[in-house]
């Protein structure tokens, strides 16, 4: 399931956007808007179970949410529970923390499992 299901989506077709669209041969763009994640606080972080992961040369979280939860496509879930929204945020040493169970955690995100 995406992580984009309860997001807004907005058009852009205004004569902002005129140029832009004139070069692609299109009319209007339909893009998702910025989805608001609900707040980490401690407390949340507790309530989940965690393994350990030291960030190594080649690492990223999709290929550890692959790994971890046979789901590639929830590496978000990794980059959101360490506060950290991209690799390059990580460098090799870093401790990161893989939350569990993901089920749990997509609740959070009023989202089903799959």
């Amino acid at each position: 399931m995406s992580r984009y299901k309860s997001s807004d989506i907005f058009t852009n077709e205004g004569d902002i956007y005129q140029e832009f669209l004139d070069e692609r041969g299109v009319t209007r763009l339909q893009q998702y808007r910025t989805q608001k994640w609900p707040l980490l606080t401690e407390g949340t972080r507790r309530s989940f179970s965690v393994r350990r992961h030291v960030w190594k040369l080649g690492d990223s979280y999709w290929k550890i949410a692959g790994d971890t939860y046979d789901r590639p496509s929830l590496w978000w879930l990794i980059a959101w529970f360490n506060r950290s929204p991209t690799e390059a945020h990580n460098k090799v040493g870093d401790i990161i923390l893989i939350p569990a169970p993901v089920e749990e955690l997509l609740s959070l995100f009023n989202y089903g499992a799959r």
